[in-house]
């Protein structure tokens, strides 16, 4: 430890860390909400799990801050930002399906992260929480299993042999005839519907409890878009005679009373939106047949206006934290002129 002190932070390490305090000082306030509703005596213990990973990450990331004398992030507080006592917003199937895709998403970042990640403490650091994303991932799935709410992607059939394309008509799909689907490319579709479909009952349940009246707009236009997106990559897979997955709506209470703060739903909301234009992006280049990519880029142009607007929505009313930046060197210039 005494030698990485001597190492400065890099932007990557620095941006990796400052992120990840963010998300995890959320993920304290919602989890600490949801554990004051769960009845379900199997997916409290995952929710006391992930509520000790997220409070274990915010003690070492201030740790790290504070060892670089960077200011610690401002984040989000349990005192300001949730009150745990407030009536339940929703179902325990709910929280399950909230937290396996917590784990999904925790695979992918954290896995950027160790990979960004030069200094050893900060290495180390990442690398147990790709760990523990591993483990999460695996709790939720087990119980998802065994309450028969785990939704598995299609099957297809198996191939006689090994076969290569031999004519341009495989990329084909916006004109003329659209061949089947590939597998990577119905699981890009699965994995979207199932996301969307996470997002239209946490935006019906955002817009219930929203306090400022642009903020509840904002939610119920995103609820639109996602079950608009739900629909879309639905309708390309009953071309295919594929089975869709379920939706979650059911799973938001009736509730309109304040619940968490217009602040920290926006914050997630905005999160959410921009990793589901990445993962149209990757969609886009994991689909060969042309009519998905044109589909894909739609898509993410009409996502990619709404995060736009939500983040002005966050700048008119401070809530929008900025994150480290570098030096502005003509205003720096501008001050000795």
């Amino acid at each position: 430890m005494e030698v990485n002190r001597k190492i400065r932070l890099t932007s990557a390490e620095l941006s990796q860390l400052w992120t990840a305090y963010m998300n995890d000082t959320f993920s304290v306030c919602a989890l600490k909400y949801f554990l004051n509703h769960v009845e379900d005596d199997e997916i409290r213990p995952i929710l006391q799990y992930a509520l000790q990973l997220a409070e274990t990450h915010v003690e070492r990331l201030e740790a790290f801050f504070n060892g670089e004398g960077h200011p610690v992030p401002y984040g989000f507080k349990v005192e300001e930002d949730v009150d745990i006592n407030a009536p339940r917003l929703f179902a325990d199937s709910y929280y399950l399906v909230f937290l396996n895709h917590m784990g999904k998403i925790g695979l992918n970042a954290y896995s950027m992260s160790t990979g960004l990640a030069d200094r050893s403490d900060v290495y180390e650091y990442f690398s147990t929480c790709l760990q523990e994303s591993v483990e999460l991932r695996n709790r939720t799935r087990e119980t998802l299993l065994s309450k028969g709410l785990y939704i598995r992607s299609p099957y297809i059939p198996t191939p006689a042999t090994y076969e290569f394309v031999t004519k341009q008509s495989f990329l084909t799909g916006y004109f003329g005839n659209r061949r089947p689907l590939t597998s990577l490319e119905i699981t890009n579709l699965y994995e979207n519907i199932q996301r969307n479909a996470l997002g239209v009952a946490t935006m019906m349940a955002y817009s219930q409890v929203a306090q400022q009246k642009d903020v509840v707009k904002f939610f119920t236009r995103g609820k639109e878009i996602a079950k608009k997106h739900v629909e879309i990559f639905s309708s390309v897979m009953r071309e295919d005679d594929l089975p869709v997955p379920m939706t979650w709506d059911t799973d938001v209470t009736e509730s309109t009373t304040f619940t968490f703060s217009d602040k920290l739903m926006m914050f997630q909301t905005t999160s959410l939106t921009a990793l589901s234009i990445g993962y149209y992006g990757t969609s886009i280049s994991t689909s060969p047949r042309r009519d998905l990519g044109v589909m894909y880029g739609r898509l993410i142009g009409e996502v990619g206006k709404f995060s736009e607007d939500g983040a002005n929505i966050m700048i008119d009313n401070r809530w929008l934290e900025q994150p480290p930046m570098a030096s502005n060197r003509e205003e720096l210039k501008n001050l000795n002129d």
